[in-house]
């Protein structure tokens, strides 16, 4: 499992840093997000989560079934859209609704 942080969009707001448990993503001189260790990545997504312009994608590799398929969130509202991308060219997308999420 690993994320990769698309530079080119990253906005350096370093919302993404300040989530990540393992302290894994660090702001470069060129304040854009940047993690060093790719495959030291725990796989919570929270960064993914946090990322306003949607910079950084999850690889979703074959030892956990995702035949290399990425994965990003796209926020509407409440609603927390979880976009694959899969090797294909298919998109699918699941719908959370983050209010709703947590009640049970």
């Amino acid at each position: 499992m690993s994320i990769a942080i698309n530079k080119s969009v990253c906005v350096g707001c370093g919302k993404c840093r300040d989530v990540c448990p393992g302290s894994l993503i660090k702001i470069g001189e060129d304040k854009k997000a940047y993690i060093k260790y790719p495959k030291d990545c725990w796989g919570c997504t929270s960064c993914i989560k946090e990322c306003p312009v949607y910079a950084i994608r999850f690889f979703l590799g074959a030892d956990i079934g995702g035949r290399g398929s990425l994965v990003h969130t796209e926020k509407e509202g409440d609603i927390l859209h979880w976009i694959i991308e899969h090797p294909d060219g298919k998109i699918s997308q699941i719908d959370v609704n983050q209010k709703e999420s947590n009640k049970y």
